[in-house]
């Protein structure tokens, strides 16, 4: 129940991976021997398959290590001339820490649904205004931002807009060509594929900085051998999207089966906007509860979840997405991540719900 952390790897990621792990396979996509052209041919057809899959040109795919170093390269990479970047309080922490290297940045506030005003927006931008950096889908509450109507805000002001569309891609339906963005970042292990591999999308004519410098890889943008396995695994679970897209629905009925099951419970309070949101993502709270606990005493009982972010776990401190979003401390402590994927039933539902509902009686008792 934690698929916003990571994705189990789909056999058809670890079969196309299989070849390029094997003992004595050498894997430099930039030779010119056989072997080199046949690994470039591997990556090149990866390639292929993630532009095909988000809905853009091959050209315009650059593979990086993951999502964290797509981040910094769009938002480094693009702020050259004009220094100023603006994001908002509720980013994952590649975001802000990306965006904290730049020489002013204006932060803006969500509301307690978790969603961007655009009327602090449009104030925001300035002459100095060289990218706004939105995360699409929150990795916390699931909640979704309007991006069509921050687009074009940003279109208007001749801004490039940048999306960390980690949890959205395989989850939302859409065509980076026909989106009002310029670059889209996507990860590997969130849609059944490798970690360790990303994805930076940069629409044709925007110009960006590479971030790592040396080799020409990736079309002189990002230095340094190709990670060939990983590669081909994203390529494979790419092919996979149409299908992950069509099972939301199913999904969707399952995390509002499980609401229905947990809301009912004393204190249980949804955090997030109840309908701008990922079909498979419920953020709760539960008073009287902390989190971490209840995390363990899930875990004890199988039950895999989260209290936020992967990338914060064991962080004493409140989520900050909760925090920005107005929710008090003490209620953003007993929050609990739920995030589903294509292999969760009705049946473990159903588990889940009443493995909660025990843990939550046994905390409340104990305390």
């Amino acid at each position: 129940m934690d698929h916003n952390a990571t994705t189990p790897l789909a056999s058809d990621a670890a079969e196309a991976m299989r070849q390029w792990i094997v003992p004595g396979c050498p894997q430099n996509a930039s030779s010119v021997h056989t072997e080199g052209r046949s690994a470039r041919d591997a990556v090149e057809e990866a390639r292929e398959a993630v532009a095909a899959a988000l809905g853009g040109r091959a050209r315009e795919i650059i593979f990086t290590s993951g999502a964290t170093e797509a981040n910094h390269l769009a938002i480094r990479g693009a702020l050259t001339e004009r220094s100023h970047v603006v994001t908002t309080a509720v980013e994952h922490p590649s975001i802000l820490a990306a965006s904290e290297q730049a020489t002013h940045r204006t932060i803006l506030p969500v509301d307690g649904a978790g969603r961007l005003s655009l009327d602090p927006l449009a104030e925001a931008i300035t002459e100095q205004t060289g990218l706004v950096s939105i995360v699409w889908a929150n990795n916390e509450t699931g909640v979704l931002q309007d991006i069509d109507g921050i687009g074009r805000l940003c279109r208007e002001h001749g801004v490039p807009l940048h999306l960390d569309a980690v949890q959205a891609f395989g989850r939302l339906p859409f065509r980076a060509h026909e989106l009002p963005v310029d670059m889209l970042t996507v990860s590997g292990h969130k849609v059944y594929g490798p970690q360790g591999v990303g994805a930076l999308w940069v629409r044709t004519g925007l110009s960006i900085a590479p971030q790592l410098t040396g080799g020409h890889q990736e079309r002189g943008r990002r230095a340094g051998t190709e990670n060939v396995a990983g590669i081909a695994g994203f390529g494979a679970a790419c092919r996979r999207i149409p299908a992950l897209i069509e099972d939301q629905g199913r999904i969707a009925a399952l995390r509002d089966r499980l609401w229905r099951a947990l809301s009912v419970l004393k204190g249980a309070e949804r955090n997030g906007h109840a309908e701008h949101v990922l079909s498979n993502t419920l953020n709760v709270s539960f008073s009287d509860v902390e989190g971490e606990a209840m995390l363990m005493g899930l875990d004890l009982a199988g039950v895999s979840v989260s209290s936020g972010s992967a990338c914060t776990a064991g962080s004493l401190e409140p989520s900050h997405v909760l925090v920005a979003m107005g929710v008090a401390s003490q209620r953003a402590r007993g929050a609990v991540r739920f995030s589903l994927g294509t292999e969760n039933t009705e049946a473990q539902i159903d588990t889940v719900a009443s493995h909660v509902v025990d843990v939550v009686q046994r905390m409340r008792r104990a305390a």
